[in-house]
């Protein structure tokens, strides 16, 4: 069975870069996933993604020996379950802001007796290239659980989300934690609460031996976190990339800048 290589290399302390699939696009994933990033995430928060084009996206990413994982709309065990399902290598959970939430997360990812994940379904099989009984053997070992901090209520509790067994890694959502501190959203800022606060994240999080993930917007912007001690990396999207570069290329044509465009990250 194939073993999950992001997983063990955050385990050693080796950063892992990746970045966001937003356009929910099995032929932007297939070229995607051969950029030579070490993940792909899926988001199904965000994108007009279904089931049916999620289980086919992880299967192209799987596939071309990249690593595929899911963020799901919320933290429950249908979510998880339909991700793993459908050949997902981790799930990450957005806002989570509990202990409580936290060990949902994990139970959901975990089949028994450590967690509460039911046995069925079989695309996950190919994208491990394992029987059914190899991947139910081995699954609670392969599999990452990623919580996203990504509002002032998972810095104030982060001693007591993160110390929460199973949990791999913690990923900061630079965004939607400036809004909850009132804030214009960003992918950076000098603010002093906001930096701070990911300080404090960074730091509990290889405490209690989670690997620290942050969402940048440039590579020295992820050059930077990863000095900082962060391990779990995303740089912008495949639509960010596509903006950006479309950008630059009319910028150059034509003098005109079309500004920071539709999307953060």
């Amino acid at each position: 069975m194939r073993i999950n290589t992001v997983r063990a290399e955050l385990r050693a302390d080796r950063p892992q870069v990746g970045t966001w699939l937003s356009m929910a696009s099995p032929i932007a994933a297939r070229y995607m996933a051969r950029s030579g990033f070490r993940w792909l995430t899926l988001d199904i928060e965000h994108s007009p993604a279904d089931w049916e084009t999620a289980a086919i996206i992880f299967g192209l990413i799987a596939d071309a020996g990249c690593v595929p994982l899911a963020r799901v709309p919320s933290i429950s065990r249908e979510n998880a379950k339909r991700a793993l399902d459908a050949g997902a290598f981790g799930v990450i959970f957005p806002m989570c802001n509990s202990r409580e939430e936290a060990e949902e997360a994990v139970a959901a990812c975990r089949y028994a007796p450590i967690g509460r994940r039911s046995v069925g379904g079989g695309m996950f099989t190919l994208n491990f290239g394992a029987t059914s009984a190899e991947y139910f053997e081995r699954a609670n070992d392969e599999i990452l659980v990623i919580i996203q901090a990504e509002h002032v209520q998972a810095v104030d509790r982060c001693e007591e989300i993160l110390s929460v067994p199973g949990v791999d890694a913690m990923f900061i959502g630079p965004n939607d934690l400036l809004a909850s501190m009132g804030k214009a959203p960003a992918m950076e800022s000098p603010d002093d609460e906001f930096v701070a606060a990911l300080r404090r994240l960074c730091a509990t999080a290889r405490r209690f031996g989670v690997a620290p993930g942050i969402h940048c917007g440039t590579v020295e912007q992820a050059h930077r976190r990863i000095d900082e001690g962060f391990r779990f990396v995303a740089i912008s999207s495949e639509l960010g990339f596509m903006l950006a570069e479309t950008s630059r290329v009319v910028g150059g044509l034509t003098g005109a800048t079309s500004g920071e465009g539709p999307v953060r990250y």
